[in-house]
């Protein structure tokens, strides 16, 4: 597992909480969040509960996202990104993300792996532990003018002057060598 923080160089925000009724931060995920379309035995591509609470006065809308920093690419694996939740919105159902769970009018932009919507962890067999970041944005817009064919990259950029904070938490995955 490598030491870089993705939003170490970002602006600072505003903390609030995230937490999540199937792992906590720095736990094991558990099986249902790994990815079965990309091979991982078990895994069912299920998008994470998540409940949060003291966002910063002024937010207008939600983004939620799932980085994997520690992915052999060079430039990190993008597993979700969600945008436009309404600013009254505190919760996401586990699943959320592939069973038409999200709210209305929030927008999901294609994963790493080419498809609209939740990809689980799958990180190489031997290649180590890996952190999987969730972080809910507080954005200071009612509706991020992203397309929805862009990049989660795209978002965070879009991110960068919009957001008023971040909460997180961070799951860990990892598959021994057989």
């Amino acid at each position: 597992m490598q030491s870089h923080d993705p939003y170490a160089a970002l602006p600072k925000a505003a903390q609030f909480q995230v937490t999540s009724e199937d792992f906590q931060d720095m736990d094991q995920l558990p099986p249902a969040l790994y990815s079965g379309q990309m091979g991982v035995p078990h895994g069912e591509d299920r998008s994470p509960q998540l409940s949060w609470s003291g966002a910063p006065e002024g937010t207008r809308s939600f983004a939620v996202t799932m980085f994997d920093p520690d992915a052999p690419t060079g430039s990190g694996f993008w597993h979700w990104a969600a945008f436009n939740l309404p600013a009254d919105c505190t919760s996401l159902p586990a699943g959320a993300a592939n069973d038409g769970g999200l709210p209305p009018g929030a927008v999901q932009l294609a994963n790493d792996a080419g498809f609209t919507g939740f990809t689980g962890a799958a990180p190489p067999a031997g290649h180590g532990p890996h952190r999987y970041m969730v972080v809910v944005h507080a954005v200071d817009v009612a509706e991020l003018d992203v397309p929805a064919d862009a990049t989660p990259a795209y978002l965070g950029f879009n991110l960068f002057s919009h957001t008023l904070g971040r909460a997180r938490i961070t799951g860990i995955g990892e598959i021994p060598e057989d």
